[in-house]
């Protein structure tokens, strides 16, 4: 399996949701969607062997896929989806306060160039509540970045390891970010991303203002920032309608579009969960023999 597969405990969700062990998920025979996309869904900087399915979170990003010349792709909706249908919000709503903040993040390979300072200042002035930064995990093990937001007076979480090449996996990231979400009544980032759309699902109220930062060698394939503004206008600014938030959330994360779990298993590669697991002729000649 794609070692992409496993990011942010996605296999695992699904494997629970599919009646299938979450602790020691089956190989997915496709390459799914690991995160919000303005493109085909794939990542661009990964190498994909031709012919294996892309699994999709939305049919908005099948059509960016099919437009591009992807074919062989499948809408199966996001892990985040299926978690919320396993995790109702039983009462928590009632008890939301303040914001959950993201601060744009690089990753292992490139790094955030930006004034964390002045995105803190914009922060102060805007948010009306309590705030809890969430941090990626590089910035937050770094003690200047992680006490710039801890001396300004906000909670600093981490939500785990995002997980690569088979380590460092964190099937319970996922659980740990909605457990975090839905204590507050806003989620906002600088940029738009995964987690604000994330939140608007979840029932927060989304916004994304401030320094969007720049990323080392950022690519500009399929347009951007000043494409995500454009085709996003609804999503952007300190004060955004979560009704219309939520419509765009269920349609980018494919809520709407969730599989039966005996489909869902079809169509990732995965064994019904009463089969008998495969045993080849001469493990069976074998155990004939004694």
């Amino acid at each position: 399996m794609h070692h992409a597969n496993h990011y942010y405990g996605h296999s695992h969700v699904l494997a629970r949701y599919c009646g299938l062990d979450d602790r020691d998920p089956p190989r997915i025979h496709g390459y799914l969607q690991h995160g919000w996309n303005i493109g085909d869904g794939m990542a661009a900087d990964h190498e994909f062997v031709a012919g294996i399915p892309l699994l999709l979170w939305s049919e908005r990003t099948r059509r960016r896929a099919w437009s591009l010349g992807r074919r062989h792709t499948h809408v199966v909706g996001s892990p985040w989806a299926y978690l919320l249908e396993m995790e109702p919000d039983l009462g928590a709503a009632e008890q939301r306060e303040g914001t959950i903040w993201y601060p744009f993040h690089g990753w292992e390979g490139q790094h955030v160039l930006g004034d964390h300072n002045r995105l803190i200042d914009e922060i102060k002035q805007t948010e009306p509540g309590p705030v809890t930064v969430c941090l990626y995990w590089q910035e937050f093990r770094s003690g200047s970045t992680r006490k710039r937001y801890e001396r300004a007076g906000f909670r600093v979480i981490c939500h785990g390891f995002r997980g690569g090449w088979w380590e460092n996996l964190e099937p319970r990231f996922l659980y740990r970010q909605l457990e975090e979400q839905r204590k507050h009544l806003r989620v906002a980032s600088n940029r738009l991303s995964s987690a604000v759309i994330y939140g608007a699902l979840a029932g927060c109220e989304p916004a994304v203002y401030g320094d969007p930062m720049l990323l080392e060698r950022e690519n500009p394939t399929f347009g951007g920032q000043p494409r995500i503004r454009r085709q996003w206008p609804e999503l952007h600014g300190a004060q955004v309608d979560p009704v219309v938030a939520r419509e765009i959330a269920v349609a980018e994360l494919g809520a709407d579009r969730l599989l039966p779990p005996a489909e869902l298993r079809h169509v990732l590669g995965w064994p019904d969960r009463f089969q008998q697991p495969y045993v080849d002729d001469a493990t069976l000649l074998q155990e004939a023999g004694r």
